[in-house]
């Protein structure tokens, strides 16, 4: 059935396969269906440590039935460039959410974020928005509200003077950086607590493992960024025909 929903039995073979420590590519193949299509399944499911096949049906069962009758798919989109498949390009949206959610960011927030990031403009207004995603101006303004606070969002006007919302091309750089410097607190609050507690102390000493260790941490993230940064950052000049 590589077109249609996954059955129970499909599932307890994906369950299997994670359990087993196997690729989803490889679990994909066994079962005749897209990589993608098990990603997304495991990741909404709990993700590899936690899915379970019965909870998983049961969880789909109960989506399926909360879901109410929307319009055609064709009215609400746009018609994709470049001949893409429109399915292919929803499926594949759908499971770049799933996996930003998996990292800890909230499901709102997941689908703004990736709706951006897929669009070659890399930039929508807020009504461009929240007809893409069907949801409400209120939901799409504190979406973005969160991932601009967080540095992966900014704002600019364009020449309508609409607010447009952005994902630059070096966002995960500065996140990275944003997120080295955010673990340096760490750093300097643990060291602060050696001094309280007592050099010669256990809990000291656990104190300063974790500083030397975050630290050290820290400090590769920021090199490894710098280094990706300059070597492998490229920009797509316009009429380039598509090459950097």
């Amino acid at each position: 059935m590589p077109g249609g929903r996954l059955t129970q039995q499909e599932r307890q073979q994906i369950a299997s396969g994670v359990a087993d420590g196997l690729a989803y590519a490889e679990i994909a193949r066994r079962l005749d269906r897209p990589t993608s299509t098990v990603t997304r399944e495991v990741m909404r499911n709990g993700g590899p440590t936690a899915y379970r096949a019965d909870l998983a049906h049961r969880a789909t069962e109960r989506r399926a039935h909360r879901r109410t009758p929307t319009a055609p798919r064709g009215a609400q989109e746009p018609a994709q460039a470049h001949g893409r498949d429109a399915e292919a390009v929803r499926e594949y949206e759908e499971t770049f959410t799933t996996v930003l959610m998996a990292s800890g960011m909230p499901k709102m927030m997941s689908r703004v974020m990736a709706c951006l990031t897929l669009t070659d403009t890399g930039s929508l207004t807020a009504s461009e928005l929240a007809q893409r995603l069907q949801v409400s101006p209120a939901s799409v303004s504190k979406a973005v509200t969160f991932l601009d606070s967080q540095g992966l969002v900014r704002r600019e006007r364009d020449e309508r003077r609409r607010e447009r919302y952005v994902v630059d091309d070096d966002v995960w750089y500065q996140t990275m950086i944003a997120s080295a410097r955010a673990t340096a607190q760490l750093v300097e609050i643990a060291r602060q607590g050696v001094g309280i507690l007592g050099a010669d102390t256990p809990a000291a000493a656990r104190l300063e493992n974790i500083a030397r260790f975050v630290d050290f941490v820290s400090e590769s993230i920021t090199r490894a960024a710098e280094q990706a940064r300059e070597i492998l950052h490229t920009r797509v000049e316009p009429g380039a025909g598509g090459k950097a």
